[in-house]
């Protein structure tokens, strides 16, 4: 309140002494008055006077008006006199007119009264249910004063709502008011929320803003739509900028299909006013947002994918080609492309397709490389179409072979018809205009970028200086032209190229030190003393000198590494070389190119560093200094350290894939075995019900014998004889069948299990013993060898001399030693990993084994006792067999004795006999007649 009154004070124009006490008197009666329309009336006077005499109100009345807000609820009228009156206390909306000072000290009174009400935090608590109420008159003006304290103080203010319950919640609301203006404002009061805060903007996200936002750009029109969609397009950016976790929302939401329609531009005559460049400026963005380089490759990557799946990419692609387009949407849709097919290989070959609509067509790469290499083009248009070239290479060897085929001699069309890609950038490289002479050579090294196939295939290139002169190589004419003593900008475009061209190319190192001409000119520019302007040429000189020397493979004699460092020593000097090469880290374009792969100049003249460049420097200029300090004994023994090295690296890789055949050989064996572990199950199963059904039988055998035995008794009856006659051929029947189906399932099962003992012990035991004998040879072969290599590092650890010239270099190269030494026998103790691991695996797979002929033992036992079983059963049935023949014999002999006698034999009788149990007294004496006879 201090602060306030003095500010106050310090006012020209402050409140006269009349208005002041009306203010006092206004203030009394809506603290006293127990009247509500007495209360009304005052708040609507303090809010006309709250913008004219803004302070004193702010400071008398403020917690009376907080007061209102929290009594008066019930009308609603009051309430919106009371928010607009705070709205006007806060707000520096109403400040526009005045002058600059008046201004700043609106603000701090902004800020100060801001500070005052978020205080007490229960104040935005209730200006929060406030806008639960659906009234016009209050929660409009309550969306307006929130959005005004979230200008004030933003951060306090987000952390309070943030710990409302349901704070959030409440505000997304207003984006489904059918009251445009509060929907609209609604929009507003987000922005201000969402803004630098990543917990907001996460639960704004999940609280469906993606949706309502984007149906509200569909019911405006998209990018024919007025301020609205501005609104909702910077309220999006909040969302996604920077945020991860929405930005996958987003994309697993399904919204970037809903973007397509935005780039539905129409025809070139449809118009382009302000509002629809600004809104489709900011479509571009929100695209280039989600495929920032700066977001995680797997995210980028998946959005990528997406926008080509959902005919985005080909949509922005048709603006590109289009014509009528304004210069700055045109510029940043290049932008948008770039990204959207950066290190994306299917976007890069649909943009390799794309063709611009001329006669005949061309590929769009070549007609944006005219416009790069055009200097009547705008500077930004042309750094644009130079990210876009730089994106389509970015990890891209089929596209980068496909631009370096268009300089070679089998692939120019002799013609002159039409241009190519490899053309343009030649043109623009040896033209006047040394922007494009920049552009062309930064382009040209991005087609080289990490690929020694093309570094190679471009030293086959030769141009056509002048009529009658010999052709000379593209490498050559780049040196010619270096040391003609061109711009600034020229010369450190070429150097860039060259360096990018020789590094990790001892070939194309080979071909640059043939020339004669090449080293001295470079020892010169590095030796002299020469201004600021000069000293990034000087140290990039050095750069190329130090690949020369680094990736140099001594195949010259004149310039070996050696002789190279010796004329450094004696014409630079190394120190000064050594300075010299770090002018390039130090200087300041060097840290602006480092920051973000697209090239955003403020003008031509700060146009020096690449980005990719600036990669390639960082990681030469630390390998470089160690080389140039190294001697000739330091050299030899590095190369003799390297070459074991090498030979050690790619025993190890022979032995990582013998071993991984073997893994996956195992894996197979494993399944194998799995596979017969089932199998035999599947055996044992079969085998338990094949012995089930065998005693099933033995029992019905066993009852069948007991009944024959008591058929054979001299006391047995007739009528015991005609039953057992009775049920005999059934009996007989449904047993041989089954005895036949028994011998049939045995016989599967016997043919089975040879089947798979043949599979076990040709198939299984042979291949898995052979195996693991040849990779017992194997291991024991690799011990050697690593012992050998251990032996022979060994033995050059101890022969390295100590020169007793400098004790630093001696250190660095027996710690240099050391680490090669102690990464060989990392590599050994891995390698004694793997064997060892191998072996346990080796013992789990006889464990294997051992269970499975254990198994097959067993299952070999079940089968001889079948095998008895069944022949016990044969056996028996043969005797069964026997003894219902002899029973036959003696029916049909009884049965001709009765018909000698006279008794009649009826076959029905017979039937009937043998399914009845009791008889009726006929038969009985039947029976009884029989029995004497």
């Amino acid at each position: 309140m201090n602060f306030l009154r003095g500010v106050m004070g310090g006012q020209s124009a402050g409140p006269q002494h009349t208005e002041a006490e009306t203010i006092q008197k206004l203030c009394d009666r809506v603290a006293s008055s127990t009247l509500l329309d007495d209360r009304r009336n005052a708040v609507r006077a303090l809010k006309s006077l709250s913008k004219k005499y803004r302070l004193e109100v702010g400071i008398q009345a403020m917690e009376h008006l907080i007061h209102v807000l929290q009594t008066d609820r019930s009308d609603s009228e009051i309430i919106g006199y009371a928010l607009d009156t705070l709205y006007n206390i806060i707000s520096n909306d109403e400040e526009e007119e005045v002058e600059e000072n008046s201004t700043r000290q609106s603000e701090d009174l902004g800020s100060q009264f801001t500070e005052i009400f978020i205080k007490q935090q229960e104040n935005v608590t209730l200006l929060l249910s406030l806008l639960e109420e659906f009234d016009f008159h209050v929660r409009w003006p309550g969306v307006k004063l929130l959005t005004s304290l979230l200008k004030q103080l933003g951060p306090q203010v987000q952390q309070i709502i943030l710990v409302s319950p349901m704070g959030v919640s409440r505000l997304m609301d207003l984006l489904a008011d059918s009251r445009e203006v509060i929907r609209n404002d609604g929009v507003l009061l987000l922005q201000a929320l969402t803004r630098n805060n990543g917990a907001i903007q996460k639960i704004v996200a999940f609280e469906n803003a993606f949706e309502r936002l984007l149906d509200i750009i569909t019911e405006e029109g998209n990018s024919d739509g007025g301020i609205v969609v501005e609104d909702c397009l910077i309220l999006l950016q909040n969302l996604l900028k920077n945020n991860n976790s929405n930005q996958n929302f987003f994309k697993e939401g399904s919204y970037i299909q809903r973007m397509k329609p935005w780039f539905e531009v129409g025809d070139e005559n449809s118009g382009w006013s302000a509002q629809k460049v600004t809104n489709l400026h900011l479509m571009l963005q929100l695209v280039r947002v989600l495929v920032s380089p700066n977001n995680p490759p797997g995210a980028t990557s998946s959005c990528q994918k997406a926008m080509f799946q959902c005919g985005l990419l080909q949509q922005l692609c048709t603006i590109l080609m289009a014509t009528g387009v304004p210069a700055d949407i045109l510029t940043e849709t290049i932008n948008t492309v770039s990204e959207v097919i950066r290190g994306c290989q299917v976007n890069q070959d649909y943009f390799a397709s794309v063709n611009a609509p001329s006669n005949p067509p061309r590929p769009a790469i070549v007609v944006l490389l005219m416009s790069m290499v055009n200097e009547r083009q705008p500077f930004v248009l042309r750094c644009a179409v130079l990210y876009c070239f730089q994106c389509f290479l970015y990890k891209n060897q089929k596209g980068q072979g496909e631009i370096v085929s268009t300089l070679l001699p089998s692939t120019i069309d002799a013609t002159g018809i039409s241009v190519s890609a490899g053309q343009l950038l030649c043109g623009g490289l040896f033209s006047t205009d040394s922007l494009s002479n920049w552009c062309a050579a930064v382009a040209l090294a991005h087609a080289l970028q990490e690929n020694a196939t093309q570094k190679e295939q471009l030293l086959r290139v030769q141009l056509a200086t002048s009529i009658g002169n010999p052709p000379v190589s593209l490498l050559q004419q780049c040196t010619n032209i270096l040391s003609q003593g061109s711009k600034i900008q020229t010369r450190v475009g070429l150097l860039m190229l060259l360096c990018t061209w020789l590094s990790n190319c001892p070939i194309a190192v080979t071909h640059f030190l043939h020339n004669s001409a090449n080293v001295p000119f470079l020892t010169g520019q590095i030796a002299e003393n020469l201004g600021e302007e000069e000293q990034l040429v000087q140290g990039l000189c050095a750069l190329l000198l130090g690949i020369s020397i680094y990736f140099n493979d001594n195949s010259l004699e004149s310039y070996t590494k050696e002789k190279l460092k010796q004329l450094i020593e004696k014409r630079i000097g190394k120190e000064n070389f050594i300075e010299k090469l770090g002018f390039i880290s130090k200087h300041e374009f060097y840290s602006r190119a480092s920051q973000k792969p697209q090239p955003n100049f403020p003008s031509p003249e700060y146009m020096r560093f690449d980005h990719e460049f600036t990669k390639l420097v960082k990681e030469l200029e630390g390998v470089i200094t160690k080389a140039i300090h190294k001697s000739s004994e330091e050299d030899k023994k590095e190369e003799e350290v390297k070459k074991t090295l090498e030979q050690h690296d790619s025993i190890v890789t022979h032995y990582k894939n013998m071993i991984r055949e073997q893994d996956l050989q195992l894996e197979e064996l494993k399944q194998q075995i799995s596979t017969l572990k089932c199998q035999n199950e599947q055996l044992q199963t079969a085998v338990t019900q094949q012995v089930s059904q065998i005693q099933q039988h033995k029992d019905q055998y066993n009852l069948l014998k007991v009944q024959l035995g008591k058929d054979n008794q001299p006391q047995g009856s007739y009528n015991d004889g005609s039953q057992m006659n009775g049920i005999q051929p059934e009996e007989i029947g449904r047993l041989r069948e089954e005895i036949e189906e028994l011998k049939s399932n045995q016989e599967l099962l016997q043919n089975q299990l040879a089947e798979k003992d043949s599979l076990i012990e040709n198939l299984e035991l042979a291949t898995l013993k052979s195996q693991l004998n040849s990779q017992s040879i194997e291991i024991t072969k690799l011990q050697t060898e690593k012992q050998e290599l251990l032996q022979k590092t060994e033995a050059f650890a101890k022969s390295v001399p100590e020169p007793e010239q400098s004790e630093t270099v001696t250190a660095a190269k027996a710690t240099d030693v050391e680490g090669r030494l102690s990464a060989l026998l990392q590599e050994t103790k891995e390698l004694k990993n793997e064997i060892k691991a191998l072996s346990e695996e080796r013992t789990a797979i006889k464990e294997q084994l051992d269970a499975s002929n254990s198994t097959i033992a067993i299952l070999q036992n079940e089968k001889n006792k079948l095998e008895v079983d069944i022949t016990d059963s044969k056996k028996e049935q043969d005797d069964l067999l026997v003894l219902l023949a002899d029973q036959d014999q003696k029916i049909f002999s009884l049965k001709n004795k009765l018909k000698e006698l006279g008794h009649p034999v009826e076959e029905e009788d017979e039937l009937e006999s043998g399914d009845q149990d009791d008889e009726d007294d006929e038969d009985e004496d039947d029976g009884k007649e029989q029995g004497h006879i």
